[in-house]
């Protein structure tokens, strides 16, 4: 970029042409930084076919919380919190929108059939929700966690497409 084509793209505004090259260096930076996805975080990959649902559950200050739903298309990732990890613990649950498999586990919590977000993990059949049962994740305090949702073998062959595996490992 030449002086003098700066001069006259910056020169009704009355800036120098030093200001004007740190301005566009700047706002690069700026775009850049825009463009890159957070290195902390806790996501979900659905690496199967299908749409699925996501809930995640987790331990906040005012007790436990659990929220969904997200819909993750198939071959996608998703973030479900944004920013480092508070918790050392996470729990997952997912459904199958077409197939209606389930990545669950033995954790009790409260889920919707809308979007939710419940505090609480009791009573939720009397609260008016449902209780479903979440995997556990350990993220050993790290800042970011990913979750691959896979398809997998069923425990019972003569159950067809079933449950699929879920992976838990810190997201680079």
């Amino acid at each position: 970029m030449s002086k003098q084509y700066l001069k006259m793209r910056f020169g009704s505004l009355n800036i120098s042409w030093r200001k004007a090259v740190i301005a566009a260096a700047a706002a690069s930076g700026f775009y850049a930084a825009g463009s890159t996805p957070a290195l902390a975080d806790f996501r979900v990959c659905n690496a199967t076919q299908n749409l699925v649902g996501v809930a995640i559950g987790y331990r906040a200050r005012a007790g436990w919380i659990s929220e969904g739903w997200w819909h993750i298309d198939a071959s996608s990732c998703k973030t479900l919190i944004e920013g480092p990890l508070e918790s050392r613990y996470y729990y997952l649950y997912a459904e199958d929108a077409a197939r209606g498999g389930r990545w669950e586990g033995d954790i009790d919590m409260c889920v919707a059939d809308k979007e939710f977000k419940i505090a609480g993990v009791t009573d939720c059949f009397a609260r008016g929700f449902q209780r479903a049962g979440f995997q556990e994740y350990d993220t050993g305090e790290q800042e970011n966690w990913m979750v691959q949702l896979t398809d997998g073998p069923t425990p019972d062959p003569t159950a067809g497409d079933g449950p699929a595996t879920v992976t838990g490992t810190p997201d680079p």
